[in-house]
């Protein structure tokens, strides 16, 4: 006959299941395992009692602080990095389906997209700092970084957010300068503005190539009699 009683622990209830009873005053000893928890069984009698495993019990009940201590900064890394992206996108439009519009040159001297991608940078930045960002940034003895403690620092989500931000506010701001150059000197500036948004050194370097092409064109047209 089976006979079943109820322990308590860390305020969870645990039903425990006896097995088949054994002589009376018959004592054994035997492994189980609930969930993710160990325990260890006590044959007494009729009756078996399981016993958790303090050192598996405590690392899991660690494990879940960790994971609550940490979700919510990656859940706000994410929502930063997606605003962000979105953020930027706009200005990217404008530059490239209405390059010569007037609500786009509007949009395009406005400091306002900075200050607003600078300020959640700058939040991002304050939220993974930690006292280990500066030895990990100055890493050598002559206050260079190195590309393993510069990756290990990255491996942070909120710092990877931080930076993103950081990438889009640059790119964007490059971007702006190619547009305005290439309105000041009647040069086509959108293809180089799409690369800016993809890699903004070679959108800087295409749009070079493209203004040095067009001026060589200009002066061979101005030379012919």
């Amino acid at each position: 006959m089976a006979v079943s009683c109820c322990i308590c622990y860390h305020m969870l209830p645990l039903k425990i299941v006896l097995l088949t009873p054994v002589a009376i005053h018959s004592k054994s000893v035997f492994p189980a395992k609930s969930m993710s928890t160990e325990f260890y069984g006590l044959h007494v009698g009729s009756r078996s009692i399981l016993i958790p495993n303090s050192r598996t019990s405590n690392r899991h009940h660690r494990g879940l602080r960790l994971h609550a201590s940490w979700f919510p900064s990656a859940q706000l890394a994410g929502d930063a990095f997606t605003l962000g992206t979105a953020a930027v996108l706009p200005f990217y439009t404008l530059m490239v389906a209405a390059p010569k519009a007037e609500l786009t040159k509007k949009c395009m001297s406005s400091s306002i997209p900075y200050v607003v991608l600078g300020v959640l940078y700058a939040y991002l930045l304050y939220l993974s700092w930690t006292p280990d960002t500066i030895r990990l940034v100055f890493a050598t003895k002559y206050w260079l970084p190195e590309l393993h403690s510069v990756a290990k620092m990255f491996s942070n989500e909120m710092t990877l957010a931080s930076a993103w931000i950081h990438l889009l506010a640059i790119d964007l701001f490059a971007a702006r300068q190619v547009y305005h150059d290439g309105l000041e000197n009647n040069i086509e500036t959108r293809h180089s503005v799409c690369l800016c948004l993809l890699s903004c050194p070679i959108g800087i370097l295409m749009h070079a190539i493209t203004k040095a092409f067009i001026n060589t064109s200009r002066a061979s047209k101005t030379e012919i009699p």
